[in-house]
């Protein structure tokens, strides 16, 4: 791209994606899976929305749940990747008060800079179409416009939401078009007059503008959001990496998203075309449709034998899957949990995800294997009254100094070494070694070495939940 050094990239990452079940967790949503089939690329969905972008933009403002604080961090440094700034919004408010928040945060250095607001978890095959399309989208918000960018598009689709372009615009040769109205998902009849008149875009949700323009439309007419939003960033605390608004204050910020509290209502608003293999990745069927697929059309990942099986999504995570005579049907495994649905109703997996969430049921937030700042576990085996971990300590990594109410704990090294902090006592413990910490003892596992640390934990005890953690210290801010 060429003169972009003012346009600074607001990543918005708070999605769940539960309809990308039992792949996308809670906890670990689809925006950190690699989701697209490559055997040269493995990038997460987040480090490809940075990847796209030209090198010569500045570092991304992340806006991010606390919860998903750690897995942004951690992303970004595999990435490579520097943040200006890791945005934790203490609760979902929808879009326009996180993108106000990245507004008020970029304004702090004196910069009017130009925001190219994106989500964390699309996919964009032409980048060179998408970099084109920012070049145009640019010249339009340096004139003060709130730039939208509309997908043409390849079918009609009832999933999208569609924008009606009105006349056309331009600057500095430069095109555009007018955003005459946005338009909820239509029905499949109505989104089939949509795609043939050739007068209607989907709704990207990516947009560009002037953060003080944004700002000053979104004051006209939506001004409880800003007084809010302003108020809570002005108390804001910074945390290690992260900037943690005030949840009190924010607490309080109406729920709307940017094209219900401004898009729809400024006189400045321009849509830019962009043709270049978008996806949002809303569902298992848009996963089948962006992935590479064989010769009788069926995508696969994992350890998969096929006979007679056609145009289908088949994932595995863990087991061999094996399929005889289907077709068009969606197939995922995962050590905890197996999704079989037939493509033409895979948006139904968010039906099942409620019941997951009524339910209590720990699928509907965690994968088996879960991720924390020090590395990751994997729950082996699990009883009324035991539990069994594998537990992965990265190099120079300390869990917290933490005690347990209602269980004792074993551990045994598998690989590395461990120095363990046990009462008043510390020591290393190496391979084919263990130590046991008694309950209601202070105890803190590290991994000095320079190669992962590896260990099996038996838990015993009357409760075994997560939320029996007292911290008496911990590096990552954690309480």
């Amino acid at each position: 791209m060429k003169d972009n050094k003012m346009i600074l990239p607001i990543i918005m990452s708070g999605g769940n994606g539960s309809r990308l079940w039992p792949l996308s967790r809670a906890l670990h949503p689809k925006q950190f899976l690699s989701l697209v089939i490559d055997e040269k690329n493995q990038s997460t969905l987040l480090q490809e929305t940075i990847n796209r972008l030209d090198s010569s933009c500045l570092d991304p403002i992340i806006i991010c749940n606390n919860e998903h604080r750690f897995i942004v961090a951690e992303q970004l440094r595999d990435n490579n990747t520097k943040a200006s700034n890791i945005i934790l919004e203490p609760m979902g408010k929808n879009t326009a008060p996180a993108i106000t928040l990245a507004a008020l945060a970029s304004l702090e250095d004196g910069e009017d800079q130009l925001l190219l607001v994106l989500a964390a978890d699309h996919v964009i095959k032409d980048i060179s179409a998408f970099q084109r399309s920012i070049v145009s989208a640019s010249v339009f918000a340096k004139e003060g416009k709130l730039v939208t960018f509309g997908i043409v598009p390849t079918h009609a689709e009832t999933g999208y939401g569609y924008i009606k372009q009105g006349k056309a615009q331009s600057y500095s040769e430069e095109k555009g078009f007018a955003v005459e109205s946005f338009v909820e998902k239509p029905d499949l009849s109505t989104a089939e007059q949509y795609f043939s008149s050739g007068e209607y875009l989907w709704n990207s949700g990516m947009f560009m503008f002037k953060a003080s323009r944004y700002l000053e439309e979104l004051e006209k007419f939506s001004p409880k959001i800003i007084e809010v939003c302003r108020y809570a960033y002005n108390n804001k605390v910074h945390d290690l990496d992260f900037i943690r608004i005030s949840a009190d204050i924010f607490k309080q910020c109406p729920d709307n998203s940017i094209d219900y509290a401004v898009m729809e209502h400024t006189e400045s608003a321009i849509v830019i075309p962009l043709d270049a293999g978008w996806s949002d990745i809303g569902s298992f069927s848009s996963l089948w449709e962006v992935n590479k697929k064989d010769k009788r059309g069926n995508v696969v990942q994992g350890d998969i034998i096929s006979h007679t099986t056609t145009n289908c999504y088949i994932n595995a995570s863990s087991k061999l899957v094996t399929t005889i005579g289907l077709d068009n049907l969606i197939i995922v495994e995962t050590p905890d949990a197996i999704l079989v649905a037939h493509k033409d109703k895979v948006q139904d997996v968010k039906k099942i995800v409620t019941q997951l969430k009524s339910g209590n049921r720990y699928e509907y937030k965690h994968q088996r294997e879960v991720y924390r700042p020090w590395g990751k576990y994997d729950s082996l085996d699990f009883g009324e009254r035991h539990q069994v971990k594998r537990i992965t300590v990265k190099p120079g990594a300390k869990l917290s100094v933490q005690m347990h109410h209602h269980r004792s704990e074993h551990w045994i090294v598998v690989s590395g070494t461990a120095k363990v902090t046990n009462g008043e006592n510390t020591f290393l413990v190496t391979e084919n070694e263990s130590t046991y910490i008694p309950l209601g003892q202070i105890h803190a596992l590290e991994n000095p070495g320079v190669l992962p640390l590896e260990l099996i934990e038996v838990q015993t005890g009357a409760y075994l939940g997560e939320d029996d953690i007292v911290r008496v210290d911990d590096q990552y801010g954690r309480r």
